[in-house]
């Protein structure tokens, strides 16, 4: 698969912008994600009452990305406890692999770094034993 745009700090950034705005106070996290065609979308979690309701914070930019038809390339989900609190990148959990598994194992996530920060890898990286035994789009 063909990367429009890697992940970058302006895409991090995206994510945090989101989530400060959405949630000024307390607890925020939110996601980001480039598409093959250049665009960038983002998205928050979805609250419920029940825990087994509950979104991931990529799940709408995903659904985004499938409404346009529109491969996503990169992602990152970003995080904090409060208000007091700097944002960290969170690695996308099993299910939101399996969500971004759909365009392939060149999907590019982020993840934390050692010692802070946070670090590009592809899916493939993530999960080197697909389910499938073989990512979508490989030959």
């Amino acid at each position: 698969m063909r990367r429009a745009r890697a992940i970058d700090q302006a895409l991090v950034d995206a994510a945090k912008s989101l989530a400060a705005t959405r949630w000024p106070l307390g607890e925020a996290g939110a996601a980001a994600m480039y598409t093959a065609s250049g665009r960038l979308l983002t998205s928050v979690c979805v609250d419920g009452l029940s825990d087994a309701v509950l979104l991931c914070h990529e799940t709408g930019a995903i659904c985004e990305a499938h409404k346009f038809d529109d491969p996503v390339t990169a992602s990152v989900c970003v995080a904090r406890d409060d208000e007091r609190s700097p944002f960290v990148v969170l690695p996308p959990c099993g299910v939101c692999c399996e969500r971004l598994a759909f365009w392939g194992g060149d999907v590019e996530v982020a993840v934390p770094a050692p010692g802070g920060g946070w670090e590009a890898r592809l899916l493939r990286e993530l999960l080197p034993h697909f389910w499938r035994g073989r990512w979508p789009g490989d030959a």
